[in-house]
């Protein structure tokens, strides 16, 4: 008997669109013989939708704006031990339920743990990091206070909270006068390199911090390294065991939103973005300029999987996750910069070096969402009690 899949993507988050194009590739990669998929989009105002259309990356176009025009919205809720999916309105060809959950989300909403607490409460297995790992991979600031907790090396930094920054500039511009320009400011709990500012010099810091307060309330301000090497790595496994990928060095310079996301030759900015999904033109991080492996000294390619194996554990990652890191050229010492806990493309590309292939990578996180499910429901999560009868009537 096949397990049904729910892969979940969309959200309402700014990386709407780069989910859209991971679970596309996630939906195809799934093994049709073992695995019975219902792709489950939800849209940019939270809610459940699925729908034929989904299986085909061309159609999103045409929903985007107006899920409900081409999809059927759903609820879903827990039967017992089934989770299953109800139509808001009208009828199903035939019942829907869940067995694993499969999220390939991104961003703030979602993949900071939202998602996964949702999942929780279903009691259903799913193949991503908990609430806590999500929320602290999501949290730059919150990240990096425990990177440097665990002695994990990384450039200076510090953290400007929006409700201060007027009244405190002062004492931010001398943190940020101590590091030493160049700076790159980002906001703390976005993905996919938005709104991320390089400050070049002290006359624009005060106006490109500003503008990463757009997005969020807190802002990490660190040290730009000037003769940047960035390399990546990918962690897969769980809280008793876990094995990194492949290294990869990006040769194509600092990764903005359009160099990730944006097909060679397309015109618009952030926007483009969807309109690059819906044709699928884009691959995601999959089409970003690489080198696999990455051209490092065995010391800094040991270093690199030790802190990745180091950082998965002390975020309380699970699934698969991808570690970026950054090497200065003139003293090849390595930095941990974060954590991607649903890293876009699922990294599959570093895998496939290691000979996994894209499918089999997928079969690996269903059976670890299974086994830690199973392990779970071993643990007490109640007990007996009778306080409550203290309150009944007598």
């Amino acid at each position: 008997m096949k397990i049904s899949v729910g892969v979940f993507f969309g959200g309402k988050s700014t990386e709407h669109e780069i989910s859209c194009i991971s679970a596309n590739q996630v939906i195809h990669a799934l093994n049709a013989e073992k695995y019975d998929v219902l792709p489950i989009y939800i849209s940019k105002e939270n809610e459940f939708f699925i729908g034929d259309e989904l299986f085909d990356l061309a159609n999103y176009s045409s929903f985007l704006k107006d899920p409900a025009s081409r999809l059927e919205k759903v609820a879903i809720y827990k039967d017992g031990n089934t989770v299953r999916i109800k139509p808001v309105k009208g009828m199903f060809r035939k019942e829907q339920k869940i067995d694993v959950a499969f999220p390939v989300v991104h961003g703030t909403n979602v993949e900071d743990g939202s998602l996964a607490g949702f999942l929780q409460m279903l009691d259903i297995p799913y193949t991503s990091c908990d609430v806590l790992g999500g929320a602290l991979g999501q949290d730059k600031a919150a990240m990096k206070d425990i990177f440097r907790a665990q002695g994990i090396p990384m450039v200076d930094y510090f953290v400007i909270y929006s409700s201060d920054f007027e009244e405190n500039f002062d004492t931010y511009f001398a943190k940020a006068k101590k590091i030493g320009f160049p700076l790159i400011a980002k906001p703390a709990n976005l993905g996919s390199s938005i709104g991320i500012e390089v400050i070049k010099t002290q006359k624009e810091f005060k106006e490109k911090v500003a503008e990463c307060l757009r997005y969020d309330f807190k802002v990490v301000v660190e040290h730009m390294i000037k003769g940047l090497k960035e390399v990546n790595i990918s962690v897969i496994g769980s809280d008793d065991e876990a094995k990194y990928s492949a290294i990869e060095e990006v040769t194509n310079g600092f990764l903005d939103f359009d160099k990730k996301y944006q097909p060679k030759g397309s015109k618009g900015a952030k926007t483009g973005a969807a309109k690059s999904a819906a044709k699928g033109a884009s691959k995601g991080m999959a089409s970003t300029i690489r080198k696999v492996p990455a051209d490092l000294k065995k010391k800094q390619k040991e270093e690199i999987e030790k802190i990745a194996l180091k950082v998965f554990r002390v975020l309380n990652s699970f699934g698969c996750v991808r570690i970026d890191f950054m090497i200065d050229k003139e003293t090849d010492k390595v930095y941990c910069n974060e954590i991607n806990t649903i890293p876009g493309s699922l990294a599959f590309y570093l895998w496939k070096e290691e000979g996994v292939s894209f499918d089999a990578e997928c079969d690996e996180l269903i059976q670890n969402a299974l086994n830690r499910y199973a392990r779970r429901s071993r643990k007490t999560y109640s007990f007996d009690t009778n306080i409550l009868d203290n309150y009944a009537k007598k």
